[in-house]
């Protein structure tokens, strides 16, 4: 494509609304354009790399025996009752009614539709297993959109489905599709990490994996092991259990009778330590919540960190949010601060460090009073006792022992074993090889397609502009003559274009009537794989030769730079 007809209007300036580097980079280099909060155009660079990236996609999900579905976005709510989702899923779900009054919501996601589907063309085991997949556009009311196509309201989806006849058909499905998404990724140049995570709204009963691409701007943080290959969400990491770090004086509180004592005014556990001396890890932590509108305790160790995704799962939750002051004071009889487990009638959960204490100072359920030489098992019981806390670096892997290091990271992909999940909620089902009637057992793989733009740019870029990964760039090469009005410059920048376009490489012709240093500055902006800039020794027949990763160049004969350019882009 010639420059001159190509819509990519480049900014000098970065946006001052733009935080994150990929926002910027697209917006300066002409790829995206903003047309309210969370939503974007698409302008012709932007366009093209995500087609690009669709190709990537399609080739692997296809070479994984995927079939390419479209499905509408337009979902009757009376599908999304019958999975359950429709007053549960929350302010993301954006709903509506057509003229005859009959409820929509624009889809956020494909579950039910698909599981219908299948369900009235699939009647038979001898058709399973079978993988259905589609990339579209998805819609989700985001409180806060941020970081450009990092979070936004529209965007765009790659989600497969997987129907199988038995779990262990599944598991094949899933692992299909857990290599697929390694591949695609790799492809597209991404430093990522397949972790353990949370299911979320999405839900389901076997295992789930997110991919991360590896990004300081990452809304995420992983907690990966320095040696072996476990890697987590925080959402779900795990620690080997502490090793004990009690000192002897600590140890020996535990043998010692319960004591109350006077703490005027002090209310935190940083109080506490500032004033009293006591070590955090010496304080037992008492959290009020309401989950689904009930009170519940939620007991950790003064230096650490409650999960509140975990503690949902532990309690089997759909909702949690801490108690105000007014309910601290109903459940306790003490001003928020003084919360303690001893005595505190309401269900109460405990993590497993914390029940591992041998004995702690906490709240006495009373103003301006603490109790010392709390024992877990003795003073308070222990009914429920789980993994309700943070995972910090440092501590062990649970699998082999050695560090655990923390990361930041943008999710790109999700795989699901739903199981059942949907299929049951629907009455979705085949006949076995007995003719009897089973639910389908289902899985689910979504990757953000567009946020794919913004995990690439973050990780391939420098202070000059984007540089885009071969697989996704729009174009294969730049062609840069100094001058178009020059004859040899213009007859060996056209045999280039002409011959690049033969051997199967998309080039950019740049023909603007532009200085050369305009030129390279929106060349190095847009950031094409190759550059190659035909300049004054265009009359002994060579060109300046450069991948956009390098600052040097080379001087090339016409002919070589071809050569070269089809072998960096693997053509």
């Amino acid at each position: 494509m010639k420059q001159s007809q190509l819509f990519a209007p480049t900014l000098r300036d970065i946006p001052a609304d733009a935080e994150a580097i990929s926002h910027q980079l697209l917006l300066r280099a002409g790829c995206i354009r903003q047309v309210a909060a969370g939503i974007y155009s698409l302008l012709p660079l932007g366009r093209r790399a995500l087609q690009r990236v669709e190709a990537v996609i399609r080739e692997e999900l296809e070479a994984a025996g995927a079939n390419e579905v479209l499905l509408p976005a337009l979902q009757p709510a009376e599908l999304w009752r019958q999975s359950g989702r429709y007053d549960v899923y929350g302010e993301e779900l954006i709903r509506l009614t057509d003229r005859g009054g009959r409820e929509f919501a624009l889809g956020p996601t494909h579950e039910e539709v698909v599981t219908s589907l299948i369900a009235q063309e699939v009647s038979s085991y001898r058709k399973l297993p079978l993988t259905v997949y589609q990339i579209q556009t998805k819609f989700r009311d985001e409180r806060r959109p941020r970081f450009g196509l990092l979070r936004v309201r529209e965007f765009l989806m790659k989600d497969a489905y997987s129907f199988d006849a038995d779990w262990e058909g599944l598991s094949r499905s899933y692992e299909t599709m857990y290599e697929a998404y390694h591949r695609i990724f790799n492809r597209l140049g991404l430093r990522f990490r397949a972790v353990l995570a949370d299911a979320g709204a999405i839900g389901g009963e076997g295992g789930t994996h997110e991919f991360m691409a590896l990004a300081d701007i990452g809304e995420d943080t992983i907690i990966a092991c320095t040696a072996c290959e476990y890697a987590a969400n925080l959402e779900k990491a795990e620690a080997a259990p502490l090793a004990s770090a009690i000192t002897a004086a600590h140890q020996e509180e535990g043998e010692r009778m319960l004591q109350k004592f006077a703490t005027p005014s002090i209310r935190t556990i940083q109080q506490l330590e500032e004033q009293l001396g006591i070590k955090p890890s010496h304080v037992l932590k008492t959290l009020l919540y309401l989950a689904d509108g009930e009170p519940v305790a939620v007991l950790i160790r003064g230096d650490h960190e409650a999960n509140e995704t975990k503690i949902m799962n532990a309690l089997g939750a759909a909702s949690l949010e801490m108690a105000d002051a007014e309910t601290v004071r109903k459940v306790t009889g003490a001003p928020t601060g003084f919360a303690g487990p001893v005595g505190l009638d309401v269900r109460t959960i405990i993590d497993r460090e914390a029940a591992a204490m041998p004995s702690a100072v906490a709240g006495a359920n009373e103003a301006d009073h603490h109790y010392r030489n709390v024992v877990p098992g003795r003073d308070f019981r222990l009914d429920e006792v789980a993994d309700l806390r943070n995972v910090r670096a440092g501590e062990a892997c649970p699998h082999c022992g050695r560090e655990l290091a923390a990361h930041r990271g943008i999710e790109i992909g999700h795989v699901f074993k739903l199981g059942t999940k949907y299929s049951s909620a629907m009455q979705a089902s085949f006949a076995d090889a007995e003719g009897k009637d089973q639910p389908f057992i289902m899985g689910c793989y979504g990757i953000g397609v567009t946020r794919l733009l913004s995990a690439m740019i973050e990780q391939h870029h420098d202070e000059r502009g984007i540089i885009w990964p071969v697989e996704a760039a729009p174009f294969g090469v730049h062609l840069l003559p100094v001058s178009m009005k020059d004859d040899g410059q213009r007859e060996i920048a056209m045999q280039l274009y002409a011959q690049l376009r033969a051997a199967g490489i998309e080039p950019l012709l740049d023909d603007r009537d532009e200085r050369l240093g305009v030129k390279l500055k929106d060349a190095d902006l847009i950031g094409i794989p190759v550059r190659i800039v035909i300049g004054k020794e265009a009359a002994e027949g060579q060109v300046e030769f450069k991948p956009r990763v390098r600052t040097d160049t080379d001087l090339l004969p016409v002919d070589e730079a071809i050569i070269q350019a089809m072998a960096y882009l693997g053509k």
